[in-house]
């Protein structure tokens, strides 16, 4: 990589025809930092409801295309470059196609986002000993990703997956369940809870917990057994003074003394506890488990305990009165712990610290905090000329996972350029257990207190032709899985190909959003078709390899022994598409569940 140099600086621009270009490159995501290197340039082809994809170890939508990461060539003045030997790639257009069909030859991505359009449905691969993955198949593990039969042509609003049951929720706002955990003898997703009209759910070690449109949280036994042997409630009727009782067991967590027009906003679930945020930006927790109570601080109340619960249910929400006053924004679950959000950026950590998934070190004498701590995320830039706020918090298993909008100040003494006050660098930080990979920092850690920054998926920056400037490359999201987690990355994406005049070229094609995998792979939930555990972010291939050309895992050979052209897997971004004769906006997602 050449030496920095001060002078003139080209930024080249390529039209969205070269984005079928060829060049690949790991998903290190190549990179210049703007600190010295250049800009990223993305040189690539290239809802709501989502069409979904899941799996134990990696749950996936329907189709994707991808992107990649090459350096951003840069001209000096100071000296002529050196001449480099070019190999112009042969055209891959055929005479007598029509836009369309060009569009498909050209380029992968376009191919990955139209399949998704016109066949939603559920991916799922890893661990397969509950049948959650592939419900009609004995298989223990299953190493790439695969549709669920049951699921083909449908659209979800959500899904979650544990080793032992799922549960997903219809386009209608009816439950499904299935998998061993609910019944050994049903092999098929079954409609459990209905006529709720539920929006979202979670899952703890043998309950799925689900929010209603209307605020209500209704917590369902994971197992068939229990819903059919435990108490019904009684249900009104639309008919005045008629009540029945429901088909099935369940409970509703309900807050108290919640104020006007103030209802629970969105929920997370840990393997025993519930958080319950509300549209005011309080924080309420509940036990989420019947098998035991939370016992490591993950409720945020000190002392509270099995012996030491108030007179009620045992699952009744307590309101985090240490948060009272700090508007809660976003929610974040691990299994044994919890992360809250407020509007000014700050984060609360409580709960289990033994791995430091808190995001400071533990001590001997107290391996969990009962009580909201909030964490020092401006240490993590000290003497950097960066000014840190917390954006987005995620958790699962042991980690914590933090991203951060670092904006450029001027410090006393510094020579910061004018043109750079303001600037923002996106960041993504992790703690916790790193041992099978997880933190995603390339080193195999038992324990990580303090925040790591993740260098692959930190100071990506790319060209955005739609406002003609450089822009920082966030995440869109990120899953957190018991041992493995996967990010979608918030880059430029395009699907208007064909929609105006403006991009009714042949060569103008769509292309999504990049998404990668790293951690635990014991169960192949990484989804590449390897078992190694992976320390750093990357990508599989596109979840219908033959669309592409290309052999199962992420790269694929040639029945000679070459290597044929790499295709990576992307989501398709939201987008208003006609499924089945009507309009319909739908995105898809990735969910990382327990080794699936």
């Amino acid at each position: 990589m050449p030496p920095f140099n001060p002078g003139p600086r080209v930024f080249l621009k390529t039209c969205r025809a070269c984005r079928s270009s060829t060049v690949r490159s790991s998903y290190r995501l190549q990179r210049r930092h703007a600190s010295g290197q250049g800009h990223i340039r993305r040189k690539t082809q290239p809802n709501v409801l989502f069409a979904c994809f899941l799996g134990v170890g990696g749950l996936v939508a329907t189709t994707h295309s991808y992107y990649d990461y090459p350096f951003i060539t840069s001209a000096f003045a100071e000296s002529p470059p050196t001449p480099v030997d070019v190999k112009i790639e042969k055209s891959r257009r055929k005479k007598g196609l029509s836009k369309e069909e060009n569009r498909e030859t050209i380029s992968s991505q376009h191919l990955q986002v139209k399949r998704s359009w016109e066949n939603p449905g559920v991916y799922a691969w890893g661990s397969n000993s509950g049948r959650v993955v592939a419900p009609d198949s004995d298989e223990q593990t299953i190493r790439t990703p695969r549709r669920i039969p049951f699921f083909d042509g449908q659209l979800l609003r959500d899904i979650k997956l544990d080793r032992n049951f799922g549960a997903a929720i219809t386009e209608k706002g009816d439950l499904l369940q299935w998998g061993v955990g609910f019944s050994t003898d049903v092999r098929q997703p079954t409609a459990t809870l209905k006529g709720k009209n539920l929006k979202s759910l979670t899952i703890s070690r043998d309950r799925v917990l689900a929010l209603g449109s209307d605020g209500t949280v209704y917590s369902i036994p994971g197992a068939k057994e229990d819903q059919e042997k435990g108490k019904k409630v009684s249900e009104s009727s639309w008919i005045p003074f008629l009540s029945y009782n429901s088909t099935i067991s369940y409970r509703r967590l309900q807050p108290k003394d919640l104020g006007w027009n103030e209802k629970v906003k969105s929920i997370a679930s840990g393997a025993e506890h519930l958080l319950i945020l509300t549209s005011a930006g309080r924080l309420f927790t509940a036990a989420s488990s019947s098998e035991e109570f939370p016992a490591r601080g993950q409720l945020g109340i000190p002392g509270l305990i099995w012996t030491t619960r108030p007179p009620g249910p045992y699952d009744q929400p307590h309101e985090v009165s240490t948060l009272r006053g700090f508007e809660i924004t976003a929610i974040a679950a691990g299994d044994y712990h919890s992360l809250a959000l407020d509007k000014e950026g700050r984060v609360f950590a409580f709960g289990d610290n033994s791995s430091g998934q808190l995001g400071f070190d533990p001590t001997n004498e107290a391996t969990y905090v009962d009580a909201p701590s909030l964490l020092p995320i401006q240490q993590l830039y000290a003497s950097t000329g960066l000014s840190p706020t917390v954006k987005q918090i995620f958790a699962g298993g042991n980690n914590s996972f933090f991203t951060i909008d670092a904006a450029t100040i001027a410090r006393p003494g510094s020579d910061v350029k004018p043109a750079l006050l303001g600037r923002i660098t996106a960041d993504t930080w992790s703690s916790g257990q790193g041992i099978l990979g997880t933190l995603g920092n390339a080193r195999w850690t038992h324990v990580q207190g303090t925040p790591t920054k993740l260098k692959a998926l930190s100071g990506l920056f790319e060209y955005d032709e739609t406002k003609n400037t450089v822009v920082p490359i966030r995440l869109k999201s990120l899953s957190v899985g018991s041992t493995h987690a996967a990010a979608i990355m918030d880059n430029v994406t395009h699907v208007q190909a064909g929609l105006s005049k403006g991009t009714d070229s042949e060569n103008d094609t769509n292309w999504g959003a990049d998404v990668v995998w790293w951690g635990g792979n014991e169960y192949f939930q990484l989804g590449n078709g390897r078992r190694n555990n992976l320390s750093v972010p990357g990508y599989i291939a596109p979840l219908d390899d033959g669309a592409e050309g290309s052999s199962s895992g992420a790269r694929g050979i040639g029945s000679k022994g070459k290597r044929k052209e790499e295709h990576r897997f992307q989501i398709t971004p939201r987008h208003s598409v006609d499924v089945g004769g009507r309009k319909v906006v739908f995105e898809q997602r990735v969910e990382c569940g327990r080794m699936v």
